[in-house]
């Protein structure tokens, strides 16, 4: 399945829509488009993952770069809408304790 990342922009989030499979094939051009529209608003993050299909360990990796990238500037990293799966690999690997995780 093929990876497709939509950016939507509000007031208090840049919110982030990750599509289909972030795995090993497409974790660079995630972290580039997702810094990308970071860096021409920077603001806190909203993943929003409802149409995200499956995650791999370098799709964690990317978001952990992520967050480092933007704390930097005193932002923050917040996920919803995780499917059960992908929840479990959070709790699994304890990135629950480091994202802000919502339903």
């Amino acid at each position: 399945m093929n990876f497709k990342l939509e950016t939507k922009n509000t007031a208090d989030f840049l919110i982030l829509y990750p599509i289909g499979e972030l795995d090993v094939y497409n974790t660079g051009a995630f972290k580039e488009k997702a810094l990308k529209a970071y860096n021409e608003d920077k603001k806190n993050i909203l993943f929003d993952c409802k149409d995200l299909k499956y995650l791999d360990s370098t799709g964690l990796g990317s978001l952990m770069f992520i967050l480092k990238n933007i704390k930097e500037n005193g932002h923050k990293i917040v996920i919803e809408n995780l499917n059960s799966s992908i929840m479990k690999l959070f709790k699994i690997t304890q990135l629950d304790e480091v994202f802000e995780i919502r339903g």
